[in-house]
């Protein structure tokens, strides 16, 4: 027995398995239980918050890229602030319990969030891809080739 003390709630989010469902209208994919990749599912019980919370904003920053045309890039809108939206750029994690997103403003200027993984809110959006970038960025795919080859996400 450990010596970390747990809600019955995150005890039981701890024993269950991961699983992924989904039903979106707007789009063309199918309802219901999606794959999760066997590297992630395998070990989630033995990865930080930070760790976990990152690998699944991972695979939904790739579904969300799947979905954008040659001339837009994912980007993250903020809530409840003035900071307005963060080209996605970068993503990491700082064990046990920080999410960190590294990028740009709609005017290039640098940007990066960092925030406790009980607080992450993410919210995906479409930006117009940068003027002079001859394809679109795809931060989606550059982290998840990370998590798929070694198993780990950084």
């Amino acid at each position: 027995m450990g010596d970390t003390i747990k809600t019955a709630a995150e005890a039981a989010e701890a024993d269950a398995l991961p699983r992924r469902y989904e039903v979106n209208t707007a789009t063309q994919d199918p309802d219901g239980e999606q794959p999760v990749p066997e590297n992630v599912a395998q070990q989630a019980k033995t990865k930080s918050p930070a760790q976990w919370a990152y690998e699944r904003i991972v695979m939904y920053i790739q579904q969300f890229e799947k979905s954008l045309d040659q001339d837009h890039e994912v980007a993250m809108g903020f809530t409840g602030g003035e900071a307005g939206v963060l080209r996605i750029e970068g993503m990491g994690y700082f064990d046990p319990d920080v999410i960190t997103f590294y990028g740009s403003d709609p005017t290039g200027a640098k940007m990066q969030m960092i925030q406790h993984v009980t607080q992450t809110n993410v919210i995906l959006r479409a930006l117009p891809k940068a003027v002079d970038a001859a394809e679109p960025a795809r931060i989606g795919f550059r982290l998840g080739q990370e998590m798929e080859s070694d198993g780990d996400a950084a």
